[in-house]
């Protein structure tokens, strides 16, 4: 078994897992529709399939730009720590500062049918501009951190978001309840700001 591959498959799961968690519209739907059974696995595969194409884009994209231009891997590593840096600060704000209210809920209007949910999930996550730095960016340049591995980072972060929204899917009979608590968010934040931190600064050591 090649170590390096599962080490850097794992960083890239513990990277995309951190990036997806925050509380955001796009979570809140996918939970809504898990609670109500209605257009699950549509809408769940939808967030996954899009999330690998943008984390495959921004792999290969990234990957090959510092392929021809080696110094740009330190470029790449600046600018990759200093937005995880200032990711991990919102997130501890956050923590230390939640909004009142901060909570997933399954109330609100949803979608009265497959086609209408489907497109709702297709323009919350093609048309949001957080989706684009947070896959194509920030992944890609941790991959191209990782050199001839960077590829087993890109499939750990894509099976990350596959096993987030599966889970906020499916079990959000289950989850409802907890992720209806901003105790819950204000943990899980406080868990990202520690990681994305603690990440920028090793990238911004070896730029």
């Amino acid at each position: 078994m090649n170590y390096g591959i599962v080490t850097a498959a794992l960083a890239g799961f513990g990277t995309g897992l951190s990036l997806i968690v925050a509380i955001g519209a796009q979570n809140a739907f996918v939970l809504r529709q898990g609670a109500r059974r209605h257009a699950v696995l549509a809408v769940v595969a939808i967030c996954a399939v899009s999330d690998a194409l943008l984390i495959a884009l921004g792999v290969a994209g990234v990957g090959a730009f510092v392929t021809a231009w080696p110094a740009a891997l330190t470029v790449v590593g600046l600018a990759g720590g200093t937005f995880l840096i200032c990711y991990g600060v919102l997130a501890a704000r956050r923590v230390l500062r939640p909004t009142p209210g901060a909570a997933l809920t399954t109330d609100g209007a949803t979608s009265g049918s497959a086609r209408r949910a489907v497109l709702t999930c297709l323009a919350m996550t093609w048309l949001n501009p957080h989706v684009y730095l947070d896959t194509v960016l920030l992944v890609g340049s941790l991959a191209a951190d990782r050199g001839d591995l960077r590829w087993a980072f890109g499939i750990g972060a894509g099976l990350a978001s596959l096993a987030w929204f599966s889970a906020l899917g499916y079990g959000a009979r289950l989850l409802s309840g907890l992720l209806a608590r901003p105790a819950a968010w204000r943990i899980m934040d406080g868990l990202v700001a520690a990681t994305m931190v603690t990440m920028g600064g090793l990238l911004l050591a070896r730029a």
